[in-house]
């Protein structure tokens, strides 16, 4: 639950204003990462004339929408013959209606250049909150390991070969891989801005049900849209991802200007990271993730904490405020040590107590087990220790005080 906040920044929340009428707000998110290698879990992608459908749920309904592509990683430019996006119910089934073609710069297709990103033309379509999509791009070149989110948690389908944009076809196989997609971005008149959610994997929603939207920033999405607050939620996590180091993504501080500051409208910033960074580093597993070796520098808390001090400075020269939480319980995880936990008790009594932060919650109690919280509750992990199931993230979606983000 919300802990602390210092005087001089309940004053500061309790004399700011949500906009009036935000209008464009980041509704979905996936942050890319460079490719990993071409064999294992985390094998590189790469597509050549065949179209690809990804589904998706974003948080804010709104009138109109816009598409934004990336190519940060690829190899080349990359091609984009045509694309579509539509609702989609419950069972999948598009709406009557609602299918546009996107276009760029008022042509139906795209090239982008290696290492950028590329939005569509904002299109007309009346979405409610919490609507489902379904995103088609046909891919008629080559595009080279790809600019991927590698942890979906819903389908990407691959078609047979050729331009299936808007057509019934039958994936030959599936994935739940991004490509190439990174953010919906709403045109909401009433909304208020946009909250993004910034980490690794257990923000990033590993071991929740694939398909059913249960990472913890889906759940805090619902519970505002329930209260009737209107808050875009773009989730930022990239799996694996650490404070200081690159690897499974760039690190968080090299990557905060593309995946944080570039979204429309972000009034507040919730930083939920630094398990990896630690872990790599004191762990018996060191450096090393899934099978992906990692370069691992002989980091110490106190430099964690500098990079901390960071993240929050460039959000604060945007006028974003900056809601921190300690770093999660993992005891019992691959990585785990003394020495570890100790890093990571230095760097919570820091969070939690420094006054750096606008605010502070507690995501790491909502997870961890009163008799022992050090690790994990039993049934709120998927069984590693480290990683939420879907009754962990509800919980901790659910602890998160809404009147952090009350409207004006």
């Amino acid at each position: 639950m919300f802990t602390r906040i210092s005087a001089i920044a309940a004053v500061a929340l309790a004399g700011f204003a949500a906009p009036v009428q935000a209008e464009w707000v980041a509704s979905w998110a996936a942050s890319p990462h460079a490719p990993l290698g071409t064999e294992g879990p985390f094998a590189a992608a790469s597509y050549d004339n065949v179209t690809i459908s990804q589904i998706l749920r974003i948080s804010e309904g709104g009138e109109k929408l816009r598409l934004r592509f990336s190519n940060r990683y690829g190899p080349a430019p990359l091609t984009i013959g045509a694309a579509r996006v539509v609702q989609i119910d419950d069972a999948g089934n598009e709406v009557p209606g609602t299918s546009r073609q996107l276009t760029f710069g008022g042509q139906d297709g795209a090239v982008i250049p290696r290492g950028a990103p590329f939005t569509s033309d904002a299109v007309k379509l009346d979405l409610p909150d919490l609507a489902r999509l379904k995103v088609e791009i046909y891919l008629p070149e080559e595009t080279g390991p790809c600019t991927c989110h590698l942890t979906g948690m819903d389908e990407l389908a691959i078609s047979p070969p050729g331009n299936h944009v808007g057509k019934s076809w039958e994936p030959v196989s599936t994935a739940q891989f991004r490509a190439f997609l990174t953010t919906v971005e709403v045109d909401s008149p009433d909304a208020n801005g946009t909250i993004v959610a910034f980490g690794d994997s257990i923000t990033d929603g590993v071991g929740s049900t694939p398909g059913a939207n249960r990472r913890w920033p889906d759940i805090l999405a619902n519970r505002l849209q329930d209260a009737g607050m209107e808050w875009a939620v773009a989730n930022a996590a990239i799996s694996g991802n650490r404070v200081l180091s690159p690897g499974m993504g760039e690190a968080a501080l090299a990557r905060f200007d593309e995946d944080v500051l570039s979204l429309p409208n972000v009034e507040y910033l919730i930083i939920f990271e630094g398990v990896n960074d630690i872990g790599n580093r004191y762990g018996p597993q060191r450096g090393g993730i899934g099978g992906v070796q990692l370069d691992q520098p002989e980091i110490d808390a106190a430099q964690m904490i500098a990079g901390y001090k960071q993240l929050v400075a460039r959000a604060r020269q945007h006028g974003i405020k900056v809601i921190g939480s300690p770093i999660g319980p993992y005891k019992g995880a691959s990585y785990w040590s003394e020495e570890g936990e100790a890093a990571r008790q230095e760097i919570n009594d820091w969070i939690v107590n420094s006054g750096v932060f606008d605010a502070v919650i507690r995501l790491d109690t909502a997870f961890a087990d009163p008799a022992d919280p050090q690790k994990m509750r039993d049934g709120y992990h998927m069984g590693d220790y480290l990683h939420g199931s879907d009754a962990g993230l509800k919980a901790v979606g659910e602890s998160i005080p809404l009147s952090l983000f009350e409207d004006d």
